[in-house]
């Protein structure tokens, strides 16, 4: 653990600062030690909006051919409930319909990620009572974590606009769409704040916090789909739905930002003062104990007790919205018409076989790659669980440390089959045709949900300081899934992302063999975790 100097203080209270005292010290440590995984964010996702900017460029070069694209978009609710509608058709109009909800959402993601893991998961572990024992105030370890999201966001919004001034966009649009997705980062790092004041666990903290954020994800959707300019109630009612509002290259409505800002004070100051009322390490949602009797006598048993609730809160998600893109799959060929660059992004992302198998099959694929969210969060339960000093007493005991892990995986790799199967049954059920169809393709996910759940128990066995990473990649292939088949990204960059490997499903043949290589896969990486899990020391 990396020392930390505070300033020698006076009768037990800090020297300078009250309160913030040591916020500087603190911040300095949260930015060394995310020093690999900020930037890796801002990089990848920043510079996803000047690709996307680039590829539209050429993709469109005519001005009538933007205009037949935004068009089409904004002619039917199936496809404006999954990518909203289209405010301008210049380039940066565009990108701004492609990547303002996707790139806020993602950087909601990166900022709850940022936060929860310099407040609640520093508590959680013990490190933060000792810190605080050093005369760190009150209210500096939430400063400093809040800090470290701001820079991040702040070094994403210089580079979404110095990455579309680069692809020929730049000026009011682009400095608009900065401040929106920095803003909407810096929203929920203030909800992740919140969360992590009310509950216990770092898992729970980072559980409400993507749920407020898929709910708000979910909304947007509901709202885009009933009206074809983002004024429904529903798209006022979510942040994300705000950033859509901002219109950033389309007459700028700059005041939106003075709604995303004054939000930011609110859920700051609430954050603040729940800080301060309560003490390191408590909440006020305080985690319900009771004893190791009856069915949670056992590894699996155990397992299942702490996961059931992500389990059937994910599983409930999958379903609903399942049901909604099930529901919206029947217009699906007529929003199309004879425009053949939108046919062509739909078959990037479904297959041939059809426009209607086509859009269940990209639909389909989106439930994969979120499936993938869930798969690593069951998967890093076992680090949360190690670095918390819970694994330790168990494995003093007997269980073993394959049977304690096994018990989690069992949850993580048969809860990922569980929620697509119920996603694919929500699809049929919302489609009201081809159960038997649907409900094969979203199983025919799993080998690369799981062969990305391997990745993050490898990770987590044989390096367990670098299992953080496992959400990098699952980002990765959720950016190339959202937005390389709009832009015609090249195959080859294409197939870093397993699920680039699986056939287009329903509409096409199943193709085993890649299925089969990704399953084996899998199970090679499992093996290879478990076996450096068995081999190195656990952290206390």
């Amino acid at each position: 653990m990396t020392a930390v100097t505070v300033p020698a203080t006076r009768a037990g209270r800090p020297a300078r600062g009250g309160q913030l005292s040591g916020t500087g010290t603190l911040l300095r440590l949260a930015l060394r030690r995310d020093r690999i995984m900020m930037p890796i964010w801002v990089i990848v996702l920043g510079g996803s909006f000047s690709s996307v900017g680039k590829s539209f460029s050429s993709l469109y070069d005519t001005a009538a051919q933007r205009a037949e694209l935004a068009a089409s978009m904004n002619a039917n609710s199936s496809l404006r409930a999954v990518y909203g509608p289209v405010f301008d058709d210049s380039v940066g109009g565009l990108v701004t319909w492609r990547m303002a909800g996707f790139g806020a959402a993602m950087a909601a993601v990166m900022s709850l990620i940022i936060v929860i893991r310099h407040t609640r998961e520093e508590e959680e572990t013990g490190r933060q009572e000792m810190l605080s024992s050093a005369m760190v105030g009150r209210r500096a370890p939430l400063t400093s974590a809040l800090l470290a999201a701001l820079i991040a966001n702040a070094a994403l919004a210089l580079m979404i606009v110095a990455g579309m001034a680069g692809s020929g966009s730049g000026g009011a649009g682009a400095v608009a769409l900065a401040l929106t997705v920095a803003g909407i980062g810096a929203l929920f790092a203030c909800t992740a704040a919140i969360a992590a004041q009310l509950t216990e666990s770092a898992r729970l903290a980072k559980g409400l916090t993507a749920a407020v954020i898929g709910a708000a994800f979910v909304l947007k959707a509901a709202g885009d789909s009933s009206a074809d300019d983002a004024s429904s109630v529903l798209n006022w009612l979510s942040p994300i739905g705000w950033a859509e509002n901002v219109r950033a290259y389309a007459d700028e409505r700059w005041w939106v930002l003075l709604v995303i800002g004054a939000a930011v004070l609110i859920q700051g100051g609430i954050a603040y003062t729940l800080a301060g009322r309560r003490d390191v390490g408590m909440s006020f949602l305080p985690t319900r104990r009771g004893p190791a009797t009856g069915r949670i006598s056992t590894a699996f048993g155990l397992a299942l007790r702490l996961q059931r609730g992500a389990l059937i809160g994910w599983t409930l998600s999958f379903a609903a919205v399942g049901a909604v893109f099930g529901g919206l799959t029947g217009g699906a060929a007529d929003l199309v018409g004879n425009n053949e660059k939108t046919k062509e992004i739909f078959e990037r992302m479904g297959g041939q076989a059809g426009l209607t198998d086509a859009f269940l099959a990209a639909m389909v694929g989106m439930l994969g790659m979120v499936a993938a969210l869930y798969i690593v969060a069951s998967v890093l339960r076992l680090h949360g669980e190690e670095t918390a000093g819970r694994a330790e007493p168990l494995l003093a005991g007997g269980v073993s440390r394959i049977g304690w892990a096994a018990g989690h995986l069992v949850i993580a790799f048969g809860g990922a089959a569980l929620i697509m199967a119920v996603g694919g049954l929500g699809l049929a059920a919302g489609y009201g045709h081809e159960l038997p169809a649907v409900l094969g393709a979203s199983l025919a996910q799993l080998p690369a949900v799981w062969l990305l759940g391997g990745l993050a128990v490898l990770l987590y066995g044989a390096l367990p300081k670098a299992a953080v990473a496992s959400w990098g990649v699952v980002g990765i292939c959720l950016t190339l899934g959202w937005i390389g088949p709009a832009v015609n990204m090249p195959q080859p960059v294409m197939n870093l992302s397993p699920f680039s490997h699986l056939p287009k499903l329903p509409g096409t043949e199943m193709q085993w063999p890649p299925a089969l290589w990704l399953t084996a896969g899998a199970v090679a990486l499992v093996a290879a975790g478990l076996g450096a899990l068995r081999r190195r020391d656990v952290q206390g």
